[in-house]
Formats: structure tokens, sequence, C-alpha cells
């Protein structure tokens, strides 16, 4: 069996994968993976069906292979390098046993992810492997960790997937809450004329938003019965600066929420980083479920967009104990 050990890692690198649907009944969100994009991603570029995968926010740390590997880099662009060799973002590479691949931060977005071929071999707990660490559900990981791996069928490798634009912010889909009508008409249009800025307050519960003008809040006050919460709700609390709700969320919450970011636009909400600028624009319901129809359909269709990874000779510091090039002679033996 082969491993993945940890030799350093950020204080947000955790095993992800799907999450555990089913249990807000019993006080559980579902939690796992804050970019599913980038979970699919890296299936992708691996050939095979999207598992768990390491989330690493802000950094990653170094990791040496076990043994012969293929991974994927997907997610918030990282440094990454192997044996000191830089690689591409967003692309998979082989590692030979014994290497050292070193991740470190990135000049954009919040978490990158790092997916292994073949998955990990790991008992599920409540049907998913997911750290929830609000819930005390597994840990992030650190040095000294070593993730047995399952069994690779293999694949190609050298696959790259087009850049993204969903990690410097934008504008995102509203959907009415419940409480949406409680604000009036002014303070909704204002909502949706505001330009926010992601605090650097957050984590995987989710993210405080500033506003460039006031706060936002009821004229009644800011106290509600407390009811169930999802991921994507925007929530107002006292200061009146809207709190984005992510993965890990609570499963109830007693403040107004003024709308919920629909779940198609969550991965570039996740992906904002500190300081990144936030715009809000409600839809219509079936303009959501257009938009996470044509988002399921992007990930079914992802497999099919990785292409092959054009490297500049530069980066490829063993180019020449490559096979540049096949079926060119002298010419004299053909004779």
């Amino acid at each position: 069996m082969s491993v993945l050990e940890i030799l350093s890692a950020g204080p947000g690198v955790t095993l992800q994968d799907a999450g555990r649907p089913g249990y807000l009944a019993q006080g559980l969100s579902r939690g796992g993976a804050l970019d599913r994009l980038a979970l699919a991603e890296g299936a992708a570029l691996l050939r095979q069906l999207p598992g768990a995968a390491l989330e690493m926010i802000g950094m990653g740390g170094r990791f040496r292979a076990g043994g012969p590997l293929r991974i994927a880099l997907t997610g918030a662009p990282m440094r990454a390098t192997v044996d000191g060799v830089p690689l591409a973002w967003n692309a998979s590479d082989a590692l030979p046993a014994g290497a050292v691949l070193r991740i470190d931060g990135g000049a954009t977005g919040t978490c990158g992810m790092l997916t292994l071929g073949g998955g990990f071999d790991l008992p599920p707990v409540l049907g998913a492997v997911s750290a929830h660490l609000a819930a005390g559900l597994g840990r992030a990981l650190e040095a000294g960790d070593s993730l047995p791996l399952a069994p690779d069928r293999g694949g190609p490798t050298g696959l790259c997937l087009p850049p993204d634009d969903r990690f410097c912010g934008g504008t995102l889909r509203v959907l009415p809450s419940l409480q949406t009508g409680l604000f009036p008409e002014a303070e909704r249009a204002r909502f949706e004329a505001e330009t926010f800025t992601r605090d650097a307050r957050g984590n995987r519960m989710g993210v405080r938003l500033t506003p460039g003008g006031g706060g936002f809040g009821l004229p009644s006050g800011q106290s509600i019965l407390s009811e169930a919460i999802t991921p994507g709700d925007l929530q107002i609390p006292g200061d009146g600066a809207p709190y984005l709700l992510l993965a890990e969320c609570q499963t109830t919450g007693g403040y107004p929420r003024i709308g919920t970011v629909i779940p198609a636009d969550l991965p570039r909400a996740a992906q904002a980083g500190p300081g990144a600028r936030l715009r809000f624009r409600f839809v219509s319901r079936p303009e959501a479920l257009e938009a996470e129809a044509r988002l399921r359909r992007h990930l079914a269709a992802l497999p099919g967009l990785a292409t092959p990874l054009v490297r500049h000779p530069r980066d490829v510091p063993d180019l020449l104990t490559h096979t540049l090039i096949s079926g060119v002679t002298a010419g004299e033996e053909l004779s």
C-alpha cells in the first residue's frame, strides 16, 4: 500500500470530499469541500470519479510520495514544486517514489486542492471521510501524518484544464430568503448596488463581508425566531455587516437573512480571498435552477476539456532524457 507522508502542513490543510448530506436534523451540516468545482477538476484530470482530496486553505505544505503517484493540483493557484522543479497548476503530474512535493501560498483565491490517483484508503465516518472541524469530525493534517492511498488503476498525466476566473471575487447570484421581504425595498436595492469587501475574518463556517457604506438591518431589530439555515445564507448580525455561510455552517440561526447565494456560485464565494470585492444580484428560482443545471453539465464535461499540458523547454530541466521525436533516422540504415 502506498502512502502520502505529510512532512509539513499549513493550518488549513484537511481531507475533504462531497461531505455528509442528510444529517441536518441531527445538527450536522453537510460540510465537504469549499470548492466542489476544484474537487471535480482534480478527478477529471486523473480520469477517476470525484472522491476525497486535500483542501489547502492559504498554503499547502511538503508531502513525500511513498511510491509512484499521480497527482492533480486544482482550485486557487499556488506555487508548487517537486524536488525543486516548478509544476503547472490546474494540471496533473506523475511523482516518482520518494519525491517531495512542496506547495506554498498563492496570489489569489483561498484554497487549493491536491488530488491523488486512486484516492485515499480511509474508513468513512457517517458516510464521508471529510474533516468537519466545527463538529469535531476529523482534524487538520499535520507533520508526521501518513495517509494510506487506495490502489491507482493508472491513467494519463500531463493534462491541464483551462484557467478559471472564480478566484478574485465578482458578482454572486442570490435567491430571496424567508426574511428578505422584511428588509425595506430601499435596503434591498442598496444591497444590490453595494460593493462588499471580503473581510480577513473567516473560516470554513463562513466569512464576514464589509459593506462600502453603512450596515444593513431590519427596522424591527435583528432578532428572529431561530430556524434552519444552509450554506450560502447571508445573515445580517447586529453590526450590519453580512456574514456569508459556507460548508461547515451551523444548522440553525437567529439572525435575519437578506438572501442566499445559489449553490452554483458558492465556489466563487468560497474562493474570494481577504480583500476581494463582491457584489450581489437577486435572481429568480428558474434562473438559479438553470445555473445549477449549467454547472452540472460543466462538471460532466470536465474530462473532455482536459488537454495535454504544453511546457516551455526551460521548465523541463531533464529535457534531454525525454524522447522528443520518434520515427526519424539518419537514412543510411534504410538503404
